[in-house]
């Protein structure tokens, strides 16, 4: 699949300012409908709730899962900004809340981690079973945007219905993320996901005091502290550095046979550059890479015209995906790819 973006001409030319000005500024959606709420039970004391917008004949439609970055939501700006362009398009859209996010502690005994594509594979084949929606495509958000590479390479031809995925600032190397956020000039970022991964697990230990305990808390100031006090034991790795060798979406990229688009940029705070130059992405030909100069974390805004608000990566996937999903049905293996730049941008397109 051949697929070259727009150019991002961005708002900002600082990835400080790009990623505090998405992450703060309000947004509305007036034409995205009201979501359908949908529980699912993905495994024993354990359920996720998704907010859904269906067209008016869903199975007549492809359907995009979005997925939320750490301690986000289905409510976070991202992933209503992506809904409102997918329906736009024509999509169903499912925005997924992972285990114990959005207000669901309640429902899950358990906790969630960056690898844990069993819940997203697990909704997309419930409701292609149960409502008939035959054709996929998988958006993610930083830690969502591993998990939805993750999956793709995982997952190979024994999903057929999955069309195409995409990852906006994904942190698929997950030790590199982890050193780049305990950088001195990341640290309102870091403070910000620690206080609120301890928030969550005093919310845990008030529901299941028996499994959960507190103290552990008081020596946590790092996320990595956290998966190495949290994380790591809960979900059986050995230790934080065995959770981001294990979880990591580089392990299996080089795996991914649906058309995957990654986004980035090269002054995103806390997600290096250089994974996305590896070999192993580089030499899979069904990755299309764009790394831009400017667009900070999960971010990539420019200035709005018209209809268009600005937030040019969630046009992009939504472009990507359509693209494939359109193609699918006569989809061959992927042409050989040359790297190609521009300004603003770099990619690599099949």
């Amino acid at each position: 699949m051949t697929f070259e973006p727009t150019l991002f001409q961005p708002r900002f030319a600082n990835g400080h300012v790009q990623t505090i000005y998405a992450w703060a500024r309000r947004r509305v959606f007036p034409r995205l409908p009201p979501p359908v709420e949908r529980f699912f039970d993905v495994a024993p004391e354990a359920r996720v709730l998704a907010h859904c917008h269906w067209q008016e004949r869903p199975s007549n439609h492809p359907a995009m899962l979005l997925l939320h970055g750490l301690e986000g939501s289905s409510q976070a700006h991202y992933m209503s900004g992506m809904a409102d362009k997918a329906w736009a398009a024509g999509w169903n859209i499912v925005r997924l809340n992972q285990r114990n996010c959005g207000d669901t502690e309640h429902l899950s005994r358990g906790l969630y981690h960056s690898g844990l594509t069993h819940d997203p594979l697990f909704v997309m084949r419930e409701l292609a079973r149960t409502d008939g929606i035959d054709s996929w495509a998988v958006a993610g958000y930083s830690l969502g945007g591993n998990l939805t590479l993750k999956l793709a390479g995982e997952v190979e031809d024994t999903f057929p219905a999955l069309k195409a995925v995409c990852a906006v600032s994904p942190t698929m190397d997950l030790a590199v993320c982890v050193n780049a956020l305990e950088r001195r000039s990341n640290l309102a970022y870091e403070f910000n996901f620690v206080r609120r991964l301890k928030a969550r697990m005093r919310r845990k230990a008030r529901l299941f005091p028996d499994d959960f305990s507190i103290a552990p808390l008081s020596r946590v100031w790092t996320v990595r502290q956290f998966d190495e006090a949290y994380t790591a034991p809960h979900h059986g790795f050995r230790d934080a550095a065995d959770y981001y060798h294990r979880a990591s979406a580089m392990r299996v990229i080089d795996r991914i046979r649906v058309p995957a688009l990654i986004v980035s940029a090269e002054d995103d705070p806390f997600v290096p550059s250089d994974p996305f130059r590896h070999p192993m992405v580089s030499s899979n030909p069904w990755l299309t890479t764009i790394l831009t100069r400017h667009g900070g974390h999960c971010a990539f805004v420019e200035h709005g015209v018209a209809d268009y608000d600005g937030y040019w990566a969630e046009r992009e996937v939504v472009r990507f995906a359509t693209a494939a999903v359109r193609r699918a049905s006569g989809a061959t293996a992927p042409r050989a790819r040359l790297p190609m730049t521009d300004t603003g941008a770099e990619w690599a397109a099949p």
